[in-house]
């Protein structure tokens, strides 16, 4: 579990999060139909070296899988996460896309996620999306001193389920700082008051990962795709938690 105790690691923290928060402003004009998720990898990659990052997802391992190929995941419609980019996946009119990026820069991690929409989608796609981009700002909201992990949960995944959606199965936030990967876990349900209580220092990636037609997923290697083939948004932010409202880092 990481702590920020200087303002360097702040700063070394926020460094590899502004990374990503200025390539999602730059993938905005390359999101179009015709443009496979192979292409977008490419382009993100080169960004993120030129900036002086590093991929984090790039040869990232865990047991009984390959080293994950891609320095992004893109997950298209039906994928919640960890799309592998591909030549053959071609961005079409009406796709949504998850884009979760992970950058390493002077040995801070930083971690953010967001959906994209590719040429006119329908109002149920819409609506997805805002609920999802709303549940996370409640999540967000808090990572307050004193409060504990379930209160972020509960912020999440009440407000998905009285909006009628789900949120998948077994995918959840986490610790971040020195590690992509941290202690604690945030799950994107459950019950106020209950786990590790958040204290001032703490580095979390809060992401919300929800689904129009069931919590349940089922998974082809690294990728997580919901079961009845509905749709499924995911949106991430890299916060600190402060003595007051929570610092999102990842934002310009």
């Amino acid at each position: 579990m990481m702590f920020l105790k200087s303002a360097d690691e702040v700063m070394k923290m926020k460094d590899s999060c502004k990374i990503i928060a200025n390539l999602f402003i730059a993938l905005e004009t390359q999101i179009k139909p015709g443009v496979s998720t192979w292409d977008l990898d490419q382009f993100a990659e080169k960004y993120i070296r030129s900036m002086g990052g590093i991929p984090s997802f790039k040869g990232y391992t865990v047991p009984g899988l390959p080293p994950f190929p891609g320095a992004i995941c893109a997950s298209r419609n039906s994928v919640i996460v960890h799309g592998i980019p591909s030549k053959q996946a071609i961005l079409k009119d009406g796709d949504i896309i998850g884009i979760d990026v992970g950058v390493v820069k002077n040995g801070y991690h930083g971690d953010a996620a967001r959906t994209y929409v590719v040429g006119t989608i329908s109002q149920e796609a819409q609506k997805l999306l805002d609920v999802t981009a709303k549940s996370l700002e409640l999540g967000i909201d808090m990572a307050i001193v004193g409060n504990r992990v379930g209160d972020i949960s509960y912020a999440i995944g009440s407000f998905v389920q009285a909006h009628g959606y789900f949120v998948a199965d077994d995918l959840t936030g986490h610790g971040i700082g020195r590690e992509l990967h941290e202690a604690p876990q945030i799950p994107n349900s459950g019950a106020k008051g209950k786990g590790p209580r958040l204290q001032k220092g703490m580095t979390l990636a809060i992401e919300p990962m929800v689904n129009i037609g069931t919590n349940r997923v089922k998974e082809n290697g690294w990728e997580f795709s919901t079961s009845d083939n509905s749709l499924s948004a995911h949106f991430e932010h890299t916060i600190l938690v402060t003595d007051g409202k929570p610092e999102i880092l990842s934002i310009v």
